[in-house]
């Protein structure tokens, strides 16, 4: 699949002086590893996974993907697929049509299409759900179906931006734990936005947590539980002191 790798990155927006979105972030995301960015509204989470699509452009450093720089790629060069909070479904279209849509643009084999969307459909609970629009569906439902229309063209890479964050609790963890599971099964490579410490242990091999622009470390959900390495990273799991276990 796809190893990122970025060293360096920041980004600055012209109409705020020199201050930085995001500075100085370096980390690597191996091929088919599940890592989670997780930190405050306006960290600079969001603004550093839309670098690495390329909605957004770097200011400073490199981002790479398999060892070639993508800073100059135009997004749809890239090779990956993005899930956003809002599902962004086509409302006069039926969830077979959503989810086949991309590929159909891609202009892939209409069988291969089929096999897709049914294999992404039966791996997120919406096989009964192919003919119907997304107006017939619940919260949950659509969020699958934006699911599977980033899935079934098996991008290399997956990135997601707080995509559970409009669901209910219950419905999220059992998201998040499908999600997971098939991401496994396909060996994608992902990375996961959120502000949810719980839920990004859930999805995660690695959790990177950030703050005010900055990456304050990067670990496993246990590593970081047990060694925070600072207060503020502390602070933000909901854990009593940074101090403990370093």
């Amino acid at each position: 699949m796809a190893q990122i790798k970025l060293t360096d990155v920041g980004k600055r927006y012209a109409n705020k002086g020199d201050d930085f979105a995001v500075r100085g972030v370096s980390y690597t995301v191996e091929d088919k590893e599940f890592v989670s960015l997780l930190g405050p509204s306006g960290c600079g989470k969001s603004t550093t996974l839309n670098m690495i699509a390329g909605l957004e452009s770097v200011s400073e450093g490199t981002i790479e993907i398999d060892g070639v720089s993508v800073e100059t790629l135009e997004p749809h060069k890239r090779d990956l697929a993005f899930v956003f909070q809002d599902y962004a479904l086509y409302p006069h279209l039926s969830v077979y049509e959503n989810i086949a849509f991309g590929m159909r643009m891609r202009r892939m084999p209409k069988a291969e299409i089929a096999t897709r969307v049914r294999a992404a459909a039966e791996q997120l609970g919406l096989v009964e759900q192919l003919r119907k629009r997304p107006r017939a569906l619940s919260g949950g439902q659509r969020q699958r179906v934006a699911l599977a229309r980033s899935l079934a063209p098996r991008p290399r890479l997956l990135l997601l931006d707080e995509p559970l964050s409009a669901l209910d609790r219950a419905m999220r963890e059992q998201l998040a734990v499908d999600l997971r599971r098939i991401l496994v099964e396909q060996g994608t490579t992902a990375l996961y936005v959120t502000h949810d410490h719980e839920e990004a242990g859930t999805v995660a091999d690695r959790i990177g947590v950030m703050d005010a622009g900055r990456l304050l470390r990067v670990d496993t959900p246990e590593g970081l539980r047990s060694t925070p390495g600072s207060e503020a990273v502390a602070r933000f799991l909901g854990l009593e002191t940074g101090g403990r276990g370093r």
